[in-house]
């Protein structure tokens, strides 16, 4: 593989001006295509195979149009202290504004509260809904803005009003600005880790080229593909953070050969042939990670993987042809001033660095090192044996919005379960006693402890099929209100066989409650994938048995404390006001699958940049204590470098308002943090001194079965000298204008 890509990176700065022109040909194809393709259509979220899902399918087949995704407001309104919402006056402002609005254009229908008896016991609140017929994204500016205008009304009356429902999400998505902070703070790490604006500038530059390819693509294949607005969010971490790093270890290798006295051409065509290879195998795993999504077998979280994977597909692809043909272009322009002066070069610079020490100190106290690693590292994970998953919905946004507000309302009126109640979908088709039999079925579920209380049952046209509501007494993402779900489909089967027909629960909350018991079942089968492919990889480019098994063991460390992190501060409620988080609860449900797939995609990258330099000292005649010194003396400073990029862009999504990307901006940041400070930089030095020769043991009949995988560049060092005499012994600045 060296060999073959080392003649790629020559290729592309021989031939630079075609490379560029070819890349901005894809941009430019990939956003006429985001311009020209049609809005997706959103589809919303499903899980095949749950018993919820299966009921909701149950009632858009026995109940046609009225399941329909339509937007809906709820509007709750508060009579000031000391009123009732029933007194003349607001009674009159109340009816109003539910008329105004059931004017407005694509609104289906707007529910009375006095009609339809949505008031609380103590007379203060009622609430109204109003349903639209078309989605919350085809919602015109023109239904909103009647919307606001009607409420805003209403509290000039007197009347404290809020909303709730999908009519006035914003939608999710980043926003933009943290990520902008998270780009900034690359920028100065990438400065002060090169001292020169041209490489810093370099893989920020092609990451974002690389990022903007990925999004438009995305953009324009959504419609085809029933892609939702979330799906970009991942791909836009992951193609920004690799996209960066990746770049920048080609850079960074690109600097080193030039200190060794290399020509441009022959610097680029060797920085492709070692770095790029390791970029190769990096990019693999995180892509095999996000591709493997597909085992949870969650349609939204199979297309965010393969989205993501796309992007760091493209971010691989621009680091072997884009990268070099830049540095064709500027080929001095990276270099330190001191280099392009012939002072002293990178290479001397980084002899006596801070990761060569930091490797020595690992080295004198390896078992005190790797003890104190772990333990750190295992008390941060033990809070993640207290996690609850769940969805959180409006009861998790700020207070600062309507809908948080309109949640808290609801619930101080009608109870903490009002939010979430239950579906009860009962099938009646061949029963002789339908309504008798339905009615039995409301009354023991209603008689169920734990619910408030039930409404009537919907019967559709045919008569087969009926839909009623049970109220929990608990809040949607209590621990109670899953134990209920829990007891009334234990109840199920005698109540069936009472009553002849069937039913099945289903509604929000109980979706929640589904696709969290679906990922905790799921999470065990994807570690094992997911871990073993990291040793198949690491086995075929170590040729090791020891180092990828080490790997494997501190991947999952870091993986258990990043979620433990998660936990303490999202669900345990520590520090979360640091964050904006201003209500705990359950972790997002996905949480555990996103930090899973994705640290162990960036954990292999670390392993890979970090260890190969290490084997290629090793293979090439260096003691294994020395071999590590080696690896840290040329990997050290551009990991950290890579890990504080990563963290940089991670954090910068802890900014958004949406609590699901501020979740996994801070497990992914605080997840790369421990893995790169900790696992990489310290248990792994640990470890290999430890072991010693046996770190690079491999079983002979293994070894022949294997087949040969060049990332360190062995074959590079064993080719004959370049047929271009500048190849070596080319003092830096004298042949660029030659090249």
């Amino acid at each position: 593989m060296a060999i073959f890509l080392h003649r790629v990176g020559r290729l592309a700065f021989r031939h630079r001006w075609y490379v560029a022109l070819v890349w901005a040909a894809v941009l430019a194809f990939a956003g006429l295509g985001a311009l020209k393709a049609p809005e997706a259509s959103d589809q919303g979220f499903s899980m095949p195979g749950i018993e919820s899902q299966k009921a909701f399918d149950l009632m858009e087949q026995r109940f046609p149009g009225t399941a329909a995704d339509g937007a809906t407001a709820r509007i709750v309104f508060v009579a000031p202290g000391g009123e009732q919402i029933t007194d003349p006056g607001n009674k009159q402002t109340v009816e109003k504004t539910v008329a105004y609005l059931a004017d407005g254009t694509q609104v289906a229908g707007a529910s009375d509260p006095f009609r339809s008896k949505t008031l609380s016991r103590d007379g203060r609140t009622a609430y109204a809904t109003v349903s639209y017929e078309v989605g919350a994204k085809e919602l015109t500016d023109a239904g909103k803005s009647r919307l606001e205008r009607a409420v805003h009304s209403a509290q000039e009356a007197g009347l404290t009003v809020e909303v709730g429902g999908s009519a006035l999400d914003a939608g999710g998505g980043p926003g933009g600005g943290g990520e902008l902070i998270g780009v900034a703070v690359a920028a100065v790490v990438l400065l002060v880790t090169f001292g020169s604006l041209a490489a810093a500038g370099l893989p920020l530059l092609t990451a974002l080229i690389g990022v903007g390819i990925s999004m438009a693509g995305i953009l324009a294949l959504s419609h085809a593909l029933d892609l939702s607005a979330t799906t970009s969010i991942l791909a836009m971490m992951l193609g920004l953070a690799v996209g960066i790093d990746y770049a920048l270890f080609v850079v960074s290798r690109y600097r080193e050969e030039r200190a060794r006295g290399r020509a441009p051409q022959e610097a680029t065509g060797l920085a492709v042939g070692t770095a790029g290879s390791a970029v190769v195998f990096a990019g693999l795993t995180v892509v095999i990670a996000l591709a493997g999504l597909a085992v949870v077998g969650i349609p939204m979280l199979t297309k965010m993987g393969l989205a993501a994977a796309g992007a760091v597909t493209v971010a691989v692809l621009i680091a072997l042809t884009l990268v070099p043909a830049l540095l064709g272009f500027w080929p001095n322009a990276v270099l330190t001033r001191r280099a392009r002066k012939g002072g002293r070069t990178e290479e001397q610079s980084t002899r006596n660095g801070w990761g060569t020490r930091w490797a020595r100190f690992v080295l004198r106290r390896p078992l005190p090192v790797l003890l104190l690693g772990v333990a750190g590292l295992g008390v941060l994970a033990l809070p993640a044996t207290d996690l609850q998953l769940g969805n959180p919905g409006d009861e998790a946004k700020p207070t600062s919005t309507t809908e948080r507000r309109a949640y808290d309302a609801l619930a101080e009126a009608f109870g903490p379960g009002f939010n979430g109640p239950l579906t009860i979908v009962v099938d009646a088709r061949g029963s002789t006693g339908a309504k008798g039999a339905v009615e039995s079925v409301v009354q023991q579920v209603g008689g169920t402890r734990g619910v408030v209380s039930v409404s009537s049952a919907r019967f559709n046209e045919a008569g087969d099929t009926a839909v009623f509501q049970a109220v929990p007494s608990t809040a949607p993402t209590d621990e109670q209100t899953e134990k209920l779900v829990t007891s009334i489909r234990n109840d199920r089967s005698a109540i069936e066989s009472r009553t002849g027909v069937t039913f099945a629960v289903t509604g929000t909350t109980a979706v929640d409650i589904d696709i969290a018991e679906k990922v905790q079942s799921a999470l065990a089968p994807y570690l094992v994938v997911v871990v073993g492919l990291a040793i198949v990889l690491l086995l075929l480019v170590f040729r090791s048995v020891l180092v990828p098994l080490k790997a494997a063991l501190g991947y999952l460390l870091s993986v258990l404390a990043s979620l433990g992190v998660v936990v303490l501060v999202f669900q345990q409620g520590h520090g979360a006001e640091l964050l904006g988080a201003e209500h705990t609860g359950p972790v997002m449900s996905l949480m555990p699958i996103f930090l899973v797939g994705i640290v162990f995609g960036l954990a292999m990258d670390y392993e890979v940049f970090l260890v190969s330099r290490m084997r290629e000292a090793y293979v090439h005649g260096e003691a294994p204590h020395q071999a590590v010194t080696s690896g840290f003396r040329h990997s050290a400073r551009v990991v950290v470098a890579a890990a504080l990029i990563m963290i940089a862009v991670f954090a910068g999504f802890i900014g958004e308002s949406d609590s699901m990307i501020k979740m996994i901006g801070f497990g992914l940041a605080s997840a790369i943090l421990f893995d790169a400070f900790v696992v990489r930089m310290a248990i792994v030095p640990a470890v290999l001194a430890l072991l010693g020769h046996r770190a690079w043991w491999l079983p002979g009949r293994l070894d022949r079965l294997l087949p040969r995988v060049d990332v360190e560049g062995e074959a590079l060092a064993r080719r004959p000298a370049a047929a271009d005499p500048r190849s070596v012994g080319t003092v830096p600045g004298r042949e660029a204008s030659r090249t």
